[in-house]
């Protein structure tokens, strides 16, 4: 792996030199997304918080023309891979961004670090991506942030059993660990827990698992796309619905697509999260109206993970006075601060990831809308994992 990512790089310094003149005129940002497959749509969204960026911003920061190449992984690590070492080599790229996924972004990583390229993580959630590189900064969330916030909430207002069910992946063993390390050290007991195969169709036996258990709460993380309105199905089937349990999750368990699968049987769900379209700041809500007039739909975090992503390559750039080397571009990304749609957020100088305000929100019924309401919040919340490494 070390031998071949450093193959690229040489290469990518010899066939630079001839491209220099261009590059001194032009930010080249190399995007890497599932845009075909199951996260096409979640692909979408991202991406259009990048063009409503660039549409209300420019293409053109400290005095250079911001040129985006985009290229699809179709949720494969390999081909992410592969497509970086083509952003770099062929396209010479000086910025890699994207990642929605957290195997695409582990895979481009060591690419990142030996090619010094600055790399913005625009939604893949897993606490150890930016420790893989010292170029990586984030702009979406950790799962801790959340599932953290959550397990202390969840024990203080009357959960006393839980059970989890998470994809068997990197971020579901993440969101896992969180919600039951701080539940348990509430005084919380976990009665069971299982992990789905991410690909998996069919969540039947696993929602009867939980059901058969009999908690007074469950906690439930799979990857948006088509998985939550599944599992939503699955549980409203058996009954295991906020009327009988407390159910509790991210965001995806309350998303737009899964409260539409499970309707008024919705009401009561939790979540913890950190952007929502319904959060009422005059900030956020200039920014829905924006996001609906150009593309005639709400944005999810996914849309505030590349707009907020863009603003931060774009304030950096502006730091650097247009340098877009990637020494030059993280030292100006650690301890950036602005108000995003989603609250006030802070790049954290020694992790990279973002500080930012999770909120702890109950699905209500509004007019005739299902829409998650907040009802408390963390400020300030760092990701923990690093948070306790560092203490």
């Amino acid at each position: 792996m070390r031998t071949s990512v450093l193959g690229v790089v040489l290469l990518a310094a010899l066939l630079g030199t001839a491209g220099n003149a261009h590059a001194q005129q032009t930010v080249k940002i190399g995007i890497i997304l599932p845009y075909s497959g199951q996260f096409s749509d979640t692909s979408d969204q991202l991406d259009n918080g990048i063009k409503l960026y660039m549409k209300e911003h420019g293409d053109t920061v400290a005095g250079k023309k911001i040129e985006v190449i985009r290229k699809d992984s179709g949720g494969s690590p390999d081909a992410a891979k592969r497509l970086g070492q083509e952003l770099v080599v062929r396209e010479r790229v000086d910025i890699l961004a994207g990642f929605s996924l957290s195997p695409d972004a582990a895979a481009v990583a060591n690419l990142s670090a030996e090619a010094k390229k600055f790399m913005v993580i625009m939604t893949a959630t897993t606490s150890t991506l930016t420790e893989k590189s010292p170029y990586i900064a984030r702009t979406s969330q950790t799962l801790g942030q959340n599932c953290e916030s959550l397990g202390i909430w969840a024990y203080k207002n009357g959960v006393k059993r839980l059970y989890t069910l998470v994809s068997d992946y990197a971020p579901g063993y993440d969101a896992e660990d969180a919600i039951q390390r701080t539940f348990k050290e509430a005084g919380g007991n976990i009665v069971g827990s299982v992990r789905v195969p991410l690909a998996n169709p069919d969540f039947s036996p696993f929602v009867q698992r939980v059901k058969d258990a009999n908690p007074d709460g469950i906690f439930v993380f799979v990857p948006s796309g088509a998985q939550p309105p599944a599992l939503a199905k699955a549980m409203l089937e058996r009954g295991l619905v906020p009327q009988n349990i407390k159910v509790m999750g991210q965001g995806e368990v309350s998303d737009e697509s899964t409260l539409k699968t499970m309707g008024d049987a919705a009401l009561g769900t939790i979540s913890a999260f950190h952007y929502d379209y319904n959060h009422p700041s005059a900030k956020n809500k200039e920014f829905v109206a924006a996001y609906n007039a150009e593309f005639k739909r709400n944005p999810n975090f996914f849309s505030i993970g590349g707009y907020d992503g863009m603003h931060l390559i774009y304030e950096a750039l502006k730091k650097t006075g247009g340098k877009a080397d990637g020494d030059s571009l993280v030292a100006a990304a650690k301890g950036m601060s602005w108000e995003s749609p989603r609250g006030p957020v802070l790049i954290d100088p020694q992790t990279r990831d973002i500080v930012q305000t999770i909120y702890i929100r109950r699905v209500e019924k509004v007019g005739n809308d299902l829409v998650n309401v907040e009802i408390e919040k963390f400020d300030n919340v760092k990701d923990p994992v690093k948070a306790r490494a560092n203490n």
